[in-house]
């Protein structure tokens, strides 16, 4: 069984009342934040995430996991997560054509183009998880609040009146199967900064958020502020030549 299916069997309320109770039994807080998102589910189960469910669970046991996966998201945020380092290791090749096309690099420039590119990749990874962060700390006092741990299939971001409100770092960062979820539904949507230039969209989210206090001087203040108080945040290798 899915969860989709599991909420449509108990029907909306008593899916609530199952998932407070099951919240309270684990001793986690069911606060307005972590029920307004299960609400956006409970409302519409289409909007369950699709991974939760296997073929001995019950619907106790899938309520359990959707707790669960909120729980590890809202944990793993940025600003106390550690992130792993890199699972793979360079390819020699890629320092061999860049320089048979720059021959006046050294090995050593070769070596820190590498590094560097390795460690653009990592903060890149962490990026829209410090977006969300941002978001989610400035947004709750107009009643937004983050749909940690992607709990509500393409939605990162739940009103306390049931708008939805999906967000992407950029403008060319949508995939297909969160476009599909939307057709037909009132999901509004948001980026950060278009792709082929720079041009922040901050106004735009500003308006639907009903707020003037985000802003990408704010946003970046936020970022070197979570990196320099959790710096493990952003894996860097032993051997990277920057350090």
């Amino acid at each position: 069984m899915k969860l989709t299916k599991a909420i449509q069997n108990l029907g909306k309320d008593k899916a609530i009342i199952s998932a407070k109770l099951i919240a309270e039994q684990e001793g986690i807080d069911w606060g307005v934040g972590i029920s307004a998102v299960f609400n956006a589910v409970a409302s519409d189960p289409e909007r369950a995430p699709g991974n939760i469910g296997g073929k001995h669970d019950d619907e106790k046991s899938l309520i359990w996991k959707w707790i669960l996966k909120y729980q590890s998201g809202l944990e793993g945020r940025a600003s106390v997560r550690k992130s792993n380092l890199p699972g793979t290791i360079a390819d020699p090749i890629i320092e061999e054509i860049i320089g048979a096309r720059l021959a006046t690099l050294t090995e050593s420039d070769l070596n820190k183009i590498t590094y560097a590119h390795r460690l653009g990749m990592s903060a890149e990874n962490i990026l829209g998880l410090i977006l969300e962060e941002y978001l989610a700390d400035n947004l709750i006092e107009f009643d937004w609040h983050c749909a940690w741990g992607e709990t509500v299939r393409s939605v990162d971001f739940v009103h306390e009146d049931g708008r939805l409100l999906q967000i992407k770092n950029r403008s060319n960062s949508e995939n297909s199967s969160s476009s599909a979820v939307r057709t037909g539904t009132e999901i509004e949507k948001w980026f950060r900064i278009k792709a082929d230039k720079i041009e922040y969209m901050w106004e735009s989210l500003n308006a639907i958020c009903g707020t003037n206090s985000l802003s990408e001087a704010g946003f970046v203040s936020f970022v070197k502020s979570t990196i320099k108080s959790n710096p493990s945040c952003l894996a860097v290798e032993a051997e990277n030549p920057w350090k």
